[in-house]
C-alpha cells in the first residue's frame, strides 16, 4: 500500500515538469487514462498523443494533494491542480481514482467540472 501511495505522490508531482514521457513511463503498456469529462484514452502510444496535446497550452502546473488514501491496488487522490494555461490561471479541484498494477498506473480515471476549467479560461 504505501509503495502504491509513493509513487502516486511522485507521478502528481511529475506533472510540474509537463513531460508526456515522464508521464506516460508511470503507466503499465496497456494503462487508461479516462479524463471523465472525455473518452478513456489506452496504451502508451496514445496516452503520450493525448497527454502532450492536453498540456499543450499549459506554461506551468502544481498539483496539491489534499488527501491520499489506498487499499490494495487502488489510491485516491484529492487535488488542487494549479496551471496556468495561456497566461490563465486555473485552479481545479479534482479527485483522481487510480488502479495499480506490478508499481504501475493500469487504469487513472479523473473526476473534476469541466465547466470550472473552462471558464477559468474565459476572457
Amino acid at each position: 500500500m504505501a509503495e502504491n501511495e509513493r509513487i502516486i505522490r511522485s507521478f502528481i508531482a511529475a506533472w510540474s515538469r509537463l513531460d508526456p514521457d515522464e508521464l506516460v513511463g508511470f503507466f503499465t503498456p496497456d494503462g487508461v487514462y479516462h479524463n471523465m469529462p472525455m473518452q478513456p484514452v489506452a496504451g502508451r502510444d496514445h496516452l503520450r498523443a493525448f497527454i502532450a496535446g492536453f498540456i499543450r497550452d499549459w506554461q506551468s502546473t502544481d498539483w496539491d494533494v489534499l488527501n491520499l488514501v489506498s487499499k490494495g491496488d487502488v489510491v485516491i487522490a484529492e487535488r488542487l491542480d494549479r496551471t496556468l494555461v495561456g497566461g490563465k490561471p486555473v485552479n481545479l479541484p479534482c479527485c483522481g481514482v487510480f488502479e495499480m498494477e506490478g508499481g504501475k498506473i493500469k487504469v487513472w480515471r479523473d473526476y473534476f467540472d469541466l465547466g470550472t476549467y473552462m471558464k477559468a479560461l474565459q476572457p
